[in-house]
């Protein structure tokens, strides 16, 4: 009886012991494969952004679709552009004056040099702009979700987009209570919310929600 009692407090202890380490490496495990995770979605999610504010720029609105992006990447051109200031007499200043000169027109010119491909630009010699669509996870077969429309503001319209992905989709093979309180996070040092996102189809914004951690060092 004697040992059967101190077999029993023996497996008590290791499960008891079990426990803690888990209590205390779940969470510092689940972190680290969190933040490894976070930076490759971030980075996809960066060249997303770069390339719909490219589409912007060059086209007058944001895209909803991936089909139209890519190939907008493929065929765009940023046009190379120098200021140059000029200026010449204001005629009938200096007539209603009576002067020959003294008053002048100040104007500035935007002179086009030639043309540089936007995928160039933006990519260089990658090619990962036809793949930034897909939530770099590995396991995950999933996209993000590409939005884009129109608000008003003050009477004015404008074009906006949103891409996203869930937090549910990026740690969804891990400890569940610690997912749920993942998606709870508000805070300064963290993602905010249940997903991961760059843009808005609520306001004119074409930031992320991740903290400046993720930017650092990155290599684009």
């Amino acid at each position: 009886m004697k040992s059967v009692i101190q077999i029993v407090l023996w497996i008590v202890i290791v499960f008891l012991g079990w426990k803690l380490w888990s209590s205390i490496m779940g969470p510092v495990e689940f972190n680290k494969i969190k933040e490894e995770r976070y930076a490759k979605v971030i980075k996809n999610l960066k060249d997303i952004q770069a390339a719909e504010l490219a589409h912007k720029e060059i086209t007058g609105n944001f895209t909803g679709d991936w089909d139209s992006l890519v190939n907008f990447i493929d065929t765009a051109k940023f046009a190379i552009t120098q200021r140059r200031d000029t200026s010449y007499a204001d005629v009938a200043k200096n007539k209603a004056f009576g002067i020959e000169s003294g008053y002048f027109i100040e104007k500035s010119l935007i002179d086009t040099l030639g043309f540089m491909p936007v995928k160039d630009s933006l990519f260089k010699n990658s090619d990962r702009y036809k793949t930034m669509m897909n939530v770099p996870v590995e396991g995950v077969n999933a996209k993000f979700d590409l939005k884009s429309g129109t608000i008003v503001k003050n009477d004015a319209s404008y074009s906006v987009f949103e891409a996203k992905v869930s937090k549910d989709v990026i740690l969804g093979d891990l400890d569940k209570d610690l997912l749920i309180q993942e998606k709870q996070t508000q805070s300064v040092d963290g993602v905010n919310g249940p997903d991961i996102k760059v843009g808005s189809l609520e306001d004119v914004n074409t930031s992320g929600n991740w903290p400046k951690i993720y930017d650092a060092g990155t290599d684009r």
